[in-house]
């Protein structure tokens, strides 16, 4: 197994670059075909109407994006060009909540950005990342809104309790942990663990991934709470100086409401490195 269709997701972010740069790099590791996928937030056109002064600006902003859509795309080819990768470039006229997920369903590995507290470009829409873990069926890397990544994957940590997310999590990594060589599993022990049995230990797990020519080195830790076990994750990336982090995606819907499990949720707000999430 191995990526050969890579999706990488662009808007009009300050991060959008970095991204594509992160995108470019694992391309080329993998001899793999770049798709840029162009989506960002769109509002309501017909809001503008019932708005006193606003259908100018609305015009205005419409216009901005263009411009701004079509200088990305130029640099996206002119990167290819010179990273030697094959791709091409989509623009669909949809919904990102809508269109992201739907060609990431013939991807290997999507990659998306962090949202981005601090630059209002990086909205494209409510849950927009939790919705494409959730909803893509492919394994979704996201880049921090932060931080400069050289290499990712080269030092990875697996997040493991043993669940279904995080098995599709750590054989959707296979390619990278491959490449790498090497991983180490981080286990946290909580009270509300289920009963012994019901799900895999992370020595079985390890014992998998070593067969695929992995060294595995596995490190356990304790916390009273779920909700603490993504900082102590965190934590752990940081002192293991990782630059992946693979993971399960918890989550589901409930009427129009999101729920994701607490550590999904910690390190999609506080993610310091790279994290692969399936679901």
């Amino acid at each position: 197994m191995s990526y050969k269709t890579i999706l990488v997701h662009l808007d009009t972010s300050v991060r959008a670059h970095p991204r594509l740069e992160t995108a470019l790099q694992l391309a080329r590791r993998f001899d793999a075909y770049l798709t840029g996928l162009y989506s960002v937030f769109e509002p309501n056109a017909r809001a503008f109407n019932v708005m006193a002064g606003t259908a100018a600006y609305y015009e205005a902003r419409a216009a901005m994006r263009r411009e701004q859509a079509g200088a990305l795309e130029r640099l996206f080819h002119a990167e290819l060009n010179r990273a030697g990768v094959s791709g091409e470039w989509l623009a669909p006229n949809e919904p990102a909540d809508r269109a992201v997920p739907h060609h990431a369903r013939c991807a290997d590995l999507v990659i998306a950005g962090q949202d981005d507290p601090g630059d209002p470009e990086s909205y494209i829409g409510d849950g927009f990342r939790e919705n494409l873990i959730l909803s893509a069926g492919r394994p979704v890397l996201l880049v921090p809104c932060t931080g400069f990544f050289p290499t990712v994957g080269q030092l990875p940590m697996i997040a493991w309790d043993g669940g279904r997310e995080a098995a599709r999590a750590v054989h959707d990594a296979l390619p990278l942990l491959k490449a790498a060589g090497r991983a180490t599993i981080v286990t946290i022990e909580t009270k509300a663990d289920d009963a012994p049995g019901e799900r895999i230990a992370g020595a079985d797990i390890a014992a998998c991934i070593a067969r695929h020519g992995v060294e595995v080195e596995m490190i356990s830790s304790v916390c009273d709470t779920q909700a603490s076990a993504g900082d102590i994750l965190l934590s752990r990336a940081a002192d293991l100086g990782a630059d992946l982090v693979v993971m399960g995606g918890y989550g589901h819907a409930r009427w129009r409401e999101l729920v994701l499990g607490g550590a999904t949720r910690t390190f999609l707000e506080s993610m310091t490195v790279p994290v692969l999430m399936s679901h």
